[in-house]
């Protein structure tokens, strides 16, 4: 990225930035690693108060791989997604039985741990170690092609060639390179954002190579948005609802008034038992994992 862009972007993210605990001074690695696993896919405003929850319950790895699994899952509540739950705390039991319990800081050694994939490896290393690794969620790659390649979006992701496309632009400083990364997606956060960017209030607007260009119209292959109404995903959620909203096992009849189709009911409770977020206690009982 052109050193002036870059300029840009860290000088209006440090005048700019939200206020978000995990970004505070002095924030644990750990801290810096729950927050990754509950902003997958889900808003900022969802995840504040789970995440102060979590930590106030378990500030470290090694309070969490002491609890039961489902313990994790219960305290997810509904963010969505519960098995971030289950693998959250699996990568705090490998923290703890691997590394003495501290949060390791190289990217080959966090993607090791159970549930940490490319994107969260590198959010950790960048965003609590201060590392130069690049790190790419959909904001990020769409402020880049916007700015850089004048594409008014990115298109289907590439993890390979994404990765090598914003490692190519970070400086050279690991710490101004780790900042970088920060103040590009907190810009396809809240300015450069999918839908109606604020192109106005944008610190590049100047050096946008899309902007520059009359801003033309993407014409490349799309991903699809999945729908979430009467998806296994909403059915699987209003399960485990009921389970987690319990004080001890529920009845299967219980469960069956949570949705109308019986097949797809029945097709989502199994799944459920087979991710190991709930398990059969005996005939028609079902709890969350001991």
């Amino acid at each position: 990225m052109p050193e002036l862009l870059t300029e840009a972007v860290v000088t209006w993210y440090d005048a700019t930035a939200r206020d978000l605990p995990w970004r505070s001074p002095g924030v644990t690695p750990w801290a810096v690693m729950v927050s990754e696993f509950m902003l997958q896919q889900t808003p900022v405003s969802r995840v504040l108060g789970p995440y102060a929850a979590w930590l106030e319950r378990w500030p470290t790895p090694a309070c969490l791989a002491a609890e039961a699994p489902g313990e994790a899952v219960r305290m997810w509540g509904r963010l969505g997604y519960p098995r971030r739950a289950l693998r959250l705390r699996g990568a705090a039991v490998a923290i703890t039985s691997r590394h003495d319990g501290a949060v390791p800081s190289e990217v080959d050694a966090l993607l090791a741990l159970p549930g940490v994939g490319a994107y969260t490896a590198r959010a950790v290393a960048a965003f609590a170690f201060g590392q130069r690794v690049p790190v790419v969620d959909t904001n990020v790659r769409r402020v880049v092609a916007r700015a850089v390649t004048g594409q008014g979006e990115a298109g289907p992701p590439s993890t390979t060639r994404d990765l090598a496309t914003v490692e190519a632009l970070l400086p050279d400083v690991p710490a101004r390179a780790a900042r970088l990364s920060a103040a590009l997606m907190e810009l396809g956060a809240v300015v450069c954002t999918a839908r109606a960017p604020r192109c106005d209030g944008c610190p590049v607007f100047d050096q946008c190579a899309w902007q520059l260009a009359g801003r033309p119209a993407y014409d490349g292959p799309v991903t699809r948005t999945q729908k979430f109404e009467g998806t296994d995903r909403q059915v699987r959620g209003k399960i485990m609802a009921v389970v987690r909203d319990a004080a001890g096992p529920v009845q299967r009849r219980r469960i069956d008034t949570v949705w109308h189709d019986g097949a797809q009911r029945d097709r989502c409770l199994h799944a459920l038992v087979q991710d190991g977020l709930l398990e059969v206690v005996e005939d028609d009982l079902f709890a969350l994992p001991g």
